[in-house]
């Protein structure tokens, strides 16, 4: 085996741990601000409205008066789920745009 000669470079890392720390109090506050921030995605030409939050909750599902008239389920059970998941994926970009920066690209 062999020895290393001469002395050992510093164990600090002070400065790393401190940049982690930092780094993970700006993820946490974008991810706060996330909650406060919606999106909205229409289906139907606007007769279904879906409004989600930056962290991917549905706030609210409008639907227009007009479309009960017809009352046709499946219709409506499409042009829901055509919405939420229209306003899911603006929510999913939106997160991305302002958590990428601090990711550095890894899925959060």
């Amino acid at each position: 085996m062999s020895k290393r000669k001469g002395p050992r470079p510093p164990m600090g890392g002070g400065g790393m741990m401190k940049q982690i720390q930092q780094l993970q109090e700006q993820l946490l506050a974008a991810q706060e601000s996330l909650a406060d921030e919606t999106v909205t995605a229409t289906a139907g030409g606007g007769v279904i409205k879906v409004t989600v939050t930056g962290d991917q909750k549905v706030e609210a599902i409008e639907i227009d008066p007009s479309l009960l008239e017809d009352a046709d389920a499946e219709m409506m059970q499409d042009l829901i789920l055509s919405a939420v998941n229209s306003a899911l994926e603006k929510s999913q970009e939106m997160a991305a745009e302002r958590l990428g920066p601090l990711t550095g690209g890894l899925p959060f």
